[in-house]
């Protein structure tokens, strides 16, 4: 039995607006830290997903997507390469999402592991990334065998208000 979900990178094209959009929708609205408050106006989301998704034309990111198997986005990461000249080396992940509906059935590992081979194909062999204090991403994290830096209390808020703390992780590839 195959898996469930395919992670590709993401086309430019109406249907990958409108699912990115869903899919921060969705991760916002189920309480996620990822940079926005609530409410998010859709068009906020469509925005958001248009200027990640141009980015990525540019070459300054790599935008991946989890597809079910009914072409639908449920889940979304995003690898950062417009670094400063001293740091092409290395590339952060951010906007690490998935869908409520399709958690706990391994995305977020598969995500995480898209993530890392779309850097090392990039010629990137240091990652950077934070997360929430506490959150499951955090656990996934160090499960994957990312390194914790250190923690930042009250850092960003909570999408429906509130401080959070966040932890910064790295990962080394291809490098044991």
């Amino acid at each position: 039995m195959g898996s469930p979900f395919r992670i590709l990178r993401a086309r430019f094209d109406a249907a990958t607006l409108d699912g990115l959009a869903e899919l921060l929708l969705d991760v916002v609205e189920g309480g996620a830290s990822v940079g926005f408050m609530l409410p998010l106006p859709r068009e906020r989301a469509v925005a958001h997903a248009e200027a990640s998704l141009h980015s990525a034309e540019r070459g300054e990111r790599i935008v991946l997507v989890a597809v079910d198997e009914d072409d639908a986005i449920v889940g979304s990461v995003q690898v950062v390469l417009a670094l400063p000249d001293n740091q092409l080396h290395r590339a952060d992940v951010a906007k690490m999402q998935v869908h409520r509906r399709a958690r706990r059935r391994g995305l977020g590992e598969a995500l995480v592991r898209a993530a890392e081979a779309a850097a090392l194909e990039a010629g990137r062999d240091l990652l950077v990334l934070d997360t929430v204090t506490g959150s499951d991403a955090e656990r996934l994290y160090a499960r994957l065998g990312w390194q914790r830096v250190g923690e930042v209390p009250d850092y960003a808020l909570w999408p429906q208000g509130g401080r959070c703390g966040t932890t910064f992780f790295y990962r080394r590839l291809g490098r044991g």
